[in-house]
């Protein structure tokens, strides 16, 4: 009898919906609060948005050239080990495995029990029962099959734009309470300038992060070679755009000192211009929000350690890569990182969360953009249905904007960034005694 495999039944929407949905969450709504904490400026802040956004498309167009030409389920951990050998793909994997895909699910599902919480006046014993409710419900819903998880994908981007959309259409005819201009682009009273700059562009980095993670998918996609690049430039150009707006608005409603570390304030301008409904309206937008964005997490994080263990790259490989008959769904690795991300629930907080993902994430983000420069050296004749454009101005500017988000966060949040590099670093010792393990088996008679 012959092994489940995994459909290809993925389209250009859902795959599309995937990234936007992925990307448009918590970050959108919570990381102005940091972004303007640090910057106290209008025009900083909107810069800030801005770069980020650029700095993301120009990764975008980068990756998207890799994800086309290795269009394998398990994405950037194909591209990584393809360029530079399995035990880099591994790290990648593992990372990715022990702390981005349950780091972003525990994050978000902190800020789903908190929101919830806000809105139904619950008690704060009710916090992490909610959040471990919420992960467990979209682990679950995941569990039914990869169309299903796209479909909620889809219908919750939907739902996730209306009040986005309201407060960009009503909030930008809306009468200005406080003036917001660009330029010139200057820091806060008593603020050094770089460092506000260099702060307000590390804080938008999780709100623009989870745009990488179709790549995963690309084994269940119809047309990857077409859609895959498409779904990636297309969606980071709207989201940027989304952002700009959406900051905008807040800047030109609320003081910058109502809005630093004023993580309600999505709210409190939804109430300047609805009204006290506005509010719970907001409320209920954001929670359908941070919904969408931890399933599309939980969609394509139970992917990579499946794709690890397919090749038995992992310990308990077995198990891991053991896919549902009914529905064709990796529900073994669905619910180990379920359980991770609980652990994560438990101990951290969403900002130490999402600053640790980050960091984490950019190291192998800056691998897989000089990986690009590798392959094109090395294999001219690999077949590319798309080249990223520009090269080699757009994937260099990749490059140096990540080392600088590398450099910048190892030099304010050292303790953070070596905690990321510890947890990393423990995929070593365990892919070298996996190995060796699998030599010991193998020699057996």
């Amino acid at each position: 009898m012959s092994e489940p495999h995994l459909k290809r039944d993925i389209g250009l929407f859902t795959a599309l919906s995937t990234v936007m949905g992925t990307v448009i969450g918590g970050g959108v709504f919570f990381k102005v609060a940091s972004v303007v904490e640090v910057t106290k400026s209008s025009s900083m802040t909107l810069a800030a948005w801005i770069l980020g956004g650029i700095l993301t498309i120009c990764a975008g167009l980068t990756a998207a050239e890799l994800a086309a030409a290795i269009p394998k389920t398990g994405g950037a951990i194909k591209y990584i080990e393809y360029t530079y050998g399995k035990l880099p793909g591994f790290l990648m994997g593992w990372a990715l495995m022990l702390v981005y895909y349950p780091a972003n699910i525990a994050a978000l599902s902190i800020i789903f029990s908190t929101q919830f919480l806000n809105l139904f006046h619950l008690s704060l014993m009710w916090h992490l029962p909610i959040a471990i409710l919420c992960g467990l419900s979209l682990t679950l819903i995941n569990f039914l099959g990869a169309r299903v998880g796209g479909a909620l994908q889809s219908i919750t981007l939907v739902f996730k734009l209306i009040p986005i959309a309201l407060i960009v259409g009503f909030g930008i005819f809306a009468p200005a309470h406080t003036s917001v201009s660009l330029i010139p682009i200057t820091a806060g009273a008593h603020l050094n300038y770089w460092t506000a700059f260099s702060g307000g562009l590390l804080a938008t980095m999780f709100a623009y992060d989870g745009w990488i993670n179709i790549g995963n998918i690309a084994g269940e996609m119809k047309q990857p070679e077409k859609d895959l690049p498409r779904a990636i430039v297309l969606g980071l150009l709207c989201i940027m755009l989304i952002y700009v707006l959406v900051n905008f608005v807040f800047l030109k409603s609320l003081p910058i000192d109502q809005i630093a570390g004023n993580q309600n304030t999505a709210s409190e301008t939804a109430q300047l211009i609805f009204g006290p409904l506005g509010g719970k309206l907001v409320t209920i937008g954001i929670l359908i929000s941070v919904y969408g964005a931890i399933n599309g997490y939980t969609l394509t994080g139970m992917r990579v350690p499946f794709a690890m263990a397919s090749e038995d790259s992992l310990p308990f490989s077995r198990q891991l890569k053991k896919i549902s008959r009914r529905t064709y769904v990796p529900y073994f690795a669905g619910m180990v990182e379920f359980i991770i991300a609980v652990i994560m629930m438990f101990m951290g907080s969403f900002d130490t969360l999402t600053d640790m993902l980050v960091f984490v994430m950019w190291i192998f983000n800056v691998m897989l953009f000089i990986a690009l420069f590798v392959l094109r050296q090395r294999e001219p004749a690999l077949k590319r249905p798309y080249r990223v454009p520009g090269y080699p101005v757009i994937p260099a500017i990749a490059i140096l904007g990540g080392l600088f988000i590398l450099i910048v966060t190892i030099w304010t949040q050292t303790g953070l960034a070596i905690t990321g590099l510890i947890l990393t670093g423990i995929g070593v010792p365990v892919y070298y005694y996996h190995q060796h393990f699998k030599k010991q088996s193998n020699s057996k008679p």
